[in-house]
């Protein structure tokens, strides 16, 4: 027996599956990631790090001869090769790596360096930047199990290590994996029904066509697309103040839902205002890259933290679209991919070029007038109008009611002189009101008011006793602010006999003196009602003197008509209209535009010079840098690039990684696991692929079809694969425990939001309203504080808003909502590209007792007992197909039946427990003796804690 084949073939772990058949020895999938992991670090594309002048990334450097004159790789001659003298010498100091590097290679590790040393020590450039080519597709040993190309490889792989593929699942299976994996949703009982009543062979296509026109596949697929965006609606840093954004949400969703193709998605929210004459939504989706954290905490220096964001900007986009952890480069070569520190600043440079800025005004901003808003500006417009008619119409009435002829005859008397400006918007300034009374000033040093004041003009300078009209040298003249009939009022402090007012003008610009012009007097009693009035007065010289008749007998008609003018604008009634205008008006005044961050490209000659950031600290700048694109990859048509051109070569055709990228996320998406399990890495540091020819197949399906979502989801979803069973037997389970093989169906827990949105929709609670600003769920109050911000607690939404689905929810990123937090839902302070799954204990609490799924528990208990049937078999049937979307089997029934009558027999000796899980439902329900309703809450919330309920299988 070869002792070599025995031993790899029981012995090494290939891609993390244990006890498959050995393959030949390949670089890229079995030398590189020793080398990468174990090797690079010191002797790798770092010229900075590398030791002993050795260089293992490339060929020619790894079989250069060495100071000592020997040569770590020597091919075909392992003894020669001091690559594998060092591995597996017993001495300390000529190991590598060095006892403080790391540990010695393992023995599988060795072996396979040994092999490939012996094979020629081929080189290959790493897999996944080499473009994808169209593989052939692969025989398998059953055809007819094949639905689509995407089978073939599947089974192909499978044959080679003697596995065969899982049958179909069960329809009941398949309705709840489609709707919860398309539309984050689990069907309905109807929806169940009727897949399994349609017999026909089209039934399963039409479902997945159903699904993918769902309005809710787009808030399903959006959620993972913010999670990438690092969307919130709060800044970040230590303050995390509230920021205004979720319109760049929303456009996530539309397009999504309306399928925009990948290239024009990533155009759009990269570079949408360097589009020509770009549209509103173009503008918005550029606030993919505003998603960036802002530290407004007083005493920082913006500089630092408008570069930070430059630089998470940087790593972001090389993350998200071709798979790269560029963040290495940043401070120095990256250690393992071909990036230098200076290609990372080329890259900095085209997004150093924008306006925005380290400031909480988060300019630049778009406004945007929602139909929702100009309907209500519409309203409220329409309402000041009717309302100012209906206050003309009243005024006229007034005026004719000639109110003087009641005046008391005797002398004219007042305690309060006016001075206004009606009709007018204008400013009103005065440099004295001199008021006479028997010949005596009395109006000097009481007490004055006036409508607003404006250049810190007060109402008091009128009455200071200085006449001087120049505003700037004397300071001693009134202002208002540009009002709508501006007043000017002193109050005597007692009612007086009044001779004659003289008003003093300003007298610093004819032109300025002129707002006076058609000044009214108005002389009101204790009481306010006026007394007399003179109305159009001229103002053509500083001081105009302006006499009152010594009784009321003799007001003139004019005299006569300015007080019933003056009536007409302040009787009651009017006044009652005038307060509903100005209310009005404010509230009109009070709308304002949705505000959402963009991008806006600064002129070139505003452009910023970058520099190297030596060891990535922005204050100590190296060699100055241009803008350019990294050159180990395709190359760009533009010698100077900016963000458009930047977004056009990450969906070049040529590029290697990007299609590779997306095609990875969506399978990982369905399936739980990626191709590439390191979704977050196609770099040299990252996974080999389960089946690279299938990823490659993909890649080039993905552009070939458009870049179009919905058709590679549904290729993925119509394949023999994808509708495989998820049971699993114990031997399968030690020989593939990822299922990185794919020989059954996909199976993982629900992710936050998932687990949240379908508590709700079981229950019947579910809003399905789309788009518009966060809402705030409930949550517990903690009573905490931001360490510069304000309260933690949030005030819960109203109505509907409460129970709308997790991705409209409030996030907070130094608060995320706690029961998503509790099940891996990231801050998104940075790009979260693959949500790591925990399970700890944790997550059975927030499920057991959030009040969220508290409710949830009662609205569905109120649910199963006015839909379920009459009698209880029924009704449990109902509640267990509600959560898992299938039929109980007779032993499952039996343990819901004993369940339910241990807690009938609980809640029946304590009433006032009970009292506090009532059903949610209809008032027929809630008819319902108290012990039951708390007997079917509390069986609704183990049926919503089911594993079967919180797993996709």
């Amino acid at each position: 027996m070869n002792f070599r084949a025995f031993f790899l073939s029981v012995c090494c772990p290939l891609l993390g599956i244990s006890t498959l058949i050995a393959e030949e020895v390949d670089y890229t999938r079995d030398v590189r990631p020793i080398l990468s992991g174990r090797c690079f670090k010191c002797h790798g594309p770092d010229p900075e790090t590398r030791e002993a002048g050795l260089r293992l990334d490339e060929a020619i450097a790894s079989r250069a001869e060495l100071d000592s004159g020997e040569r770590a790789v020597v091919p075909g001659d392992i003894e020669a090769s001091q690559l594998l003298t060092r591995i597996t010498t017993s001495d300390d100091s000529l190991r590598m790596p060095p006892a403080d590097q790391g540990p010695a290679l393992t023995p599988q590790e060795i072996e396979t360096l040994k092999r490939w040393l012996e094979s020629g020590a081929k080189y290959d450039k790493h897999w996944s930047f080499v473009a994808p080519k169209l593989p052939e597709l692969p025989d398998v040993s059953n055809p007819d199990w094949c639905r689509n190309d995407i089978d073939r490889f599947i089974l192909n792989k499978l044959d080679s290590q003697k596995l065969k593929p899982s049958p179909e699942a069960d329809r009941s299976t398949l309705i709840r994996r489609l709707s919860l994996d398309l539309t984050g949703l689990p069907p309905s009982p109807e929806e169940i029904k009727q897949f399994i009543n349609d017999t026909s062979p089209q039934a399963y296509e039409r479902l997945v066509d159903r699904l993918l026109a769902s309005p809710a596949y787009g808030e399903r697929l959006a959620r993972i697309w913010l999670d990438l965006a690092r969307y919130a609606d709060s800044a970040g840093y230590a303050d995390d103040p509230p920021r205004v954004i979720w319109k760049y949400r929303d456009w996530v969703i539309d397009a999504i839902n309306e399928d925009m193709p990948i290239d024009q998605f990533t155009i759009e929210q990269l570079a949408g205002d360097l589009l020509p004459n770009p549209t509103e939504e173009q503008l918005i989706a550029t606030a993919f890259h505003r998603n960036t954290m802002t530290n407004s905490e007083g005493g920082t220096d913006d500089e630092e933290f408008r570069s930070a964001a430059v630089v998470d900007r940087v790593n972001t986009t090389m993350q998200v679209w071709m798979g790269l952890t560029m963040a290495c480069a940043q401070c120095h070569t990256h250690k393992y991919d071909p990036i230098t520190h200076e290609e990372y600043f080329n890259v900095y440079a085209i997004l150093n070029q924008t306006e925005d800025a380290d400031k909480r005004d988060e300019s630049p901003l778009l406004n945007l007038w929602t139909p929702e808003l100009e309907e209500q500006k519409a309203s409220l417009q329409a309402k000041i109008d009717g309302l100012k008619t209906d206050l003309e119409k009243l005024q006229q009435i007034s005026a004719k009611e000639e109110p003087t002829l009641k005046l008391a005859d005797g002398p004219i008397q007042a305690r309060f002189v006016r001075i206004d400006l009606p009709g007018k918007t204008e400013f009103l300034s005065l440099a004295e009101v001199q008021v006479f009374s028997e010949n005596e000033q009395v109006a000097v040093g009481k007490k004055a008011t006036q409508s607003s004041t404006g250049y810190n003009g007060t109402a008091n300078l009128a009455v200071d006793g200085n006449t001087d009209g120049d505003f700037f040298e004397s300071k001693s003249t009134t202002h208002t602010n540009r009002d709508a009939s501006p007043w000017w009022e002193v109050d005597l402090g007692a009612t007086y006999q009044i001779d004659r007012i003289s008003v003093w003008n300003r007298n610093d610009s004819p032109n300025i003196g002129k707002r006076l012009d058609d000044f009214r007097v108005v002389l009101l009693d204790e009481k306010r009602n006026p007394t007399w009035a003179k109305s159009k007065l001229k103002s053509n010289k500083q001081e105009t003197e302006v006499h009152v008749p010594d009784s009321t007998q003799k007001l003139a008609d004019d005299e006569r008509a300015a007080i019933a003018e003056y009536l007409g604008a302040n009787s009651p009634e009017v006044a009652k209209l005038k307060k509903q205008i100005t209310a009005t008006e404010t509230q009109l005044k009070n709308i304002k535009p949705v505000t959402v961050p963009i991008m806006r490209a600064l002129p070139e000659e505003k452009h910023r010079k970058t520099h190297i950031h030596v060891r990535g600290n922005f204050l100590d700048l190296g060699p100055e840098v241009s803008a350019g694109l990294l050159k180990e990859f395709h190359r760009s048509e533009s010698s100077n690039p900016d963000r458009l051109d930047f977004a056009k070569w990450l969906i070049d055709p040529q590029n290697p990684l990007s299609a590779r990228v997306f095609a990875n996320r969506y399978w990982e998406i369905l399936f739980g696991i990626g191709l590439v399990e390191t979704s977050e890495d196609f770099g040299m540091q990252g996974d080999y692929p389960s089946h690279p020819e299938l990823l490659d197949w993909l890649a080039i399906q993905l552009k070939n079809n458009g870049w179009s979502r919905k058709q590679f989801l549904k290729l993925i979803v119509m394949s023999a694969t994808y509708r495989q069973s998820s049971a699993v037997d114990a031997e399968l389970v030690a020989r593939d425990p990822k299922n990185r093989l794919l020989a059954r169906g996909p199976r993982f827990r629900l992710s936050a939001e998932m687990i949240r949105d379908q508590a709700l929709s079981i229950s019947g609670l579910l809003s399905r309203k789309m788009h518009g600003p966060s809402v705030n769920p409930p949550r517990p109050k903690l009573g905490l504080r931001a360490a510069f911000g304000g309260s933690t607690d949030w005030e819960t939404s109203k109505g509907e808003d409460k129970f709308r689905r997790g991705i409209y929810t409030t996030w907070r990123r130094s608060l995320p909502y706690p029961s998503m937090d509790a099940f891996d839902a990231p801050s998104r302070e940075v790009c979260t590209v693959r949500r790591i799954r925990t399970n700890t204990p944790l997550q059975a609490l927030v499920t057991l007792n959030d009040p969220v799924y508290i409710e949830a528990a009662q609205a569905l208990a109120g649910r199963i007992l006015s839909e379920g049937g009459a009698t209880q078999d029924e009704q449990l049937t109902y509640g267990f197909l509600l959560c898992t979307a299938r039929q109980p089997t007779e032993q499952e029934l039996n343990v819901l039946r004993s369940t339910f009558e241990s807690l009938r027999e609980k809640y029946t000796n304590e009433i006032e427990s009970a009292q506090k899980l009532k059903v949610i439902g209809s008032r027929e329900t809630e008819k319902t003796p108290v012990e039951i309703q708390a007997s079917w809450t509390v069986l609704s919330n183990v049926l919503l804690n089911l594993d079967e309920t919180l797993t996709n299988r």
